[in-house]
């Protein structure tokens, strides 16, 4: 057996391998065995890609060169991967996909210049032989464009998610019809491109993507940053793919298309979550925030205290927390987690409703909750959990706004009408942890605030929790007493 047909073997291993990956992280319970799984392919693909390259004659230089690349990237990531904490995670994994546009731009331009660059040279003359050479134009040029878009616009992203920049959307006039003449630039010079390689060319679309990458991705407000990180999700998969295309590496072109699809329909459904639409999604159009005059104060509100909400929770049979990126904030997890586990030994039946976009990523809250030890049966998806809020005696609204608001489903103009929500509204008594009376991302004022069943628990949502643990200590659970009274 040759060493080309070992490493496609491998290839085809690594791929099986990337597939089970994927089919792992679509439940709670295989995720842990998914992740295993993505590290296996990808430590198999890079022994097979290395053990080509030597076979092909890589000098010493170069493969001392490639090893050096391999062993910097591997410290900086076990460096950053144990130090980043999981309400970083989104903004990391947005840096991550830049990683994925920069490496596509480089690998286009190596292709013009390793072929374009030299129409005389032994890669040209061959192309020109089967009548490939525009095609390998065009999927340099492709590769470049859609690796500069996720570059840019995954930075911005990084910048937004992060705090480094403001989180507003970038509102310049026609800014759509900015984003369609870059398309149409971008047709036109692919058309050059093809039919005479210059490099003007590739640098005139090089600068025009990274600009329209990072317009679009600046035109998107920060509470539609979920859905934006999983379209440049798909983004980067497309780029990986761009670039298998380019390099004829059929593993590169599987990984890509794999995390491009998939990155794509978790967008669709984090647009169905938002009541977004997927066009303006990928156009970069739906940055829109709520007006300001939406955000005056509807009523008044009551307050509760730590002790009061104890007392409400010792006296329930059922109760469900619906967290949202304020939890996250606040690293409440842990003491959520210690307080669902004191209440369920006392016989209360506790829930958890995740909305799709509770977090700044898709999965963030059950990535948090299984991080402090959550069960995963008690973790349930928002159409598992919308039609039991109605038996629920407590409901606890922790870092929650926009997806619990009701005027979504009962306001027809409202910014969010449509948008599908957590109904806790519906439950006997609901309390929402928040640090102030401020609307959220979308900028609109909640009614659910003023409801005759809805209380504020001000403050830090670790530090109300763990109050509430205290004050439990000092209470005897509703079941525990009608036990002792039979």
């Amino acid at each position: 057996m040759t060493i080309a047909t070992a490493a496609t073997a491998a290839y085809i291993v690594a791929a099986l391998f990337f597939i089970r990956a994927l089919a792992g992280l679509s439940r709670h319970e295989s995720a842990r065995l998914g992740n295993t799984y993505g590290m296996l392919g990808m430590a198999v693909a890079l022994v097979a890609t290395i053990a080509l390259t030597i076979d092909d004659g890589i000098d010493v230089p170069a493969f001392a060169l490639l090893v050096a690349a391999i062993a910097v990237g591997a410290l900086i990531g076990l460096n950053r991967a144990r130090a980043v904490e999981m309400t970083a995670m989104p903004e990391l994994i947005a840096l991550l996909h830049s990683f994925v546009g920069l490496a596509a731009v480089l690998v286009g331009w190596s292709g013009y210049l390793h072929v374009e660059r030299h129409p005389g040279g032994t890669e040209a003359t061959k192309l020109a032989r089967e009548d490939m050479l525009g095609i390998h134009s065009a999927e340099v040029f492709i590769g470049v464009f859609i690796g500069a878009v996720t570059l840019t616009g995954s930075v911005v992203a990084f910048g937004k998610l992060s705090g480094k920049m403001k989180s507003a959307p970038l509102m310049l006039p026609g800014k759509n019809l900015l984003n369609v003449g870059a398309l149409v630039v971008f047709a036109a010079l692919t058309v050059v491109f093809v039919v005479e390689p210059q490099s003007w060319a590739l640098i005139a679309v090089t600068a025009v993507a990274l600009l329209l990458g990072w317009h679009l991705v600046a035109s998107i407000g920060g509470g539609d940053m979920p859905v934006v990180v999983s379209m440049l999700n798909s983004y980067s998969g497309w780029a990986a793919a761009a670039s298998g295309f380019l390099l004829g590496n059929d593993l590169l072109i599987i990984v890509g298309a794999l995390v491009g699809s998939s990155g794509a329909y978790l967008s669709a459904i984090m647009c169905k979550a938002m009541n977004r639409s997927f066009l303006s999604v990928i156009a970069g159009g739906f940055g829109l925030e709520a007006p300001a005059a939406s955000g005056g104060e509807q009523g008044r509100h009551r307050e509760i205290t730590a002790a009061e909400t104890a007392e409400a929770l010792a006296g329930a049979s059922s109760v469900i927390i619906t967290p949202g990126y304020g939890m996250a904030v606040a690293q409440a997890q842990g003491p959520v987690a210690d307080l669902t586990a004191r209440l369920r030994d006392h016989g209360v039946q506790v829930r958890f409703g995740i909305h799709p976009v509770a977090g700044r990523l898709p999965g963030h809250m059950n990535v948090l909750l299984a991080e402090a030890k959550v069960p995963y049966d008690l973790v349930l998806e928002m159409d598992e959990i919308n039609d039991d809020f109605g038996t629920a005696d407590v409901v606890l609204v922790i870092g929650a706004n926009d997806i619990v608001n009701p005027a979504a489903e009962e306001d027809p103009t409202s910014p969010i009408a449509g948008m599908p929500v957590l109904e806790v509204w519906n439950a006997r008594q609901v309390v929402v942890f928040k640090r102030s009376m401020a609307t959220g991302y979308a900028g609109v004022q909640n009614p659910l605030f003023f409801r005759d069943n809805t209380q504020m628990l001000f403050g830090d949502a670790k530090e109300r929790v763990t109050d509430i643990l205290q004050a439990l200590k000092h209470l005897t659970p509703a079941r525990e007493k009608a036990g002792a009274r039979s």
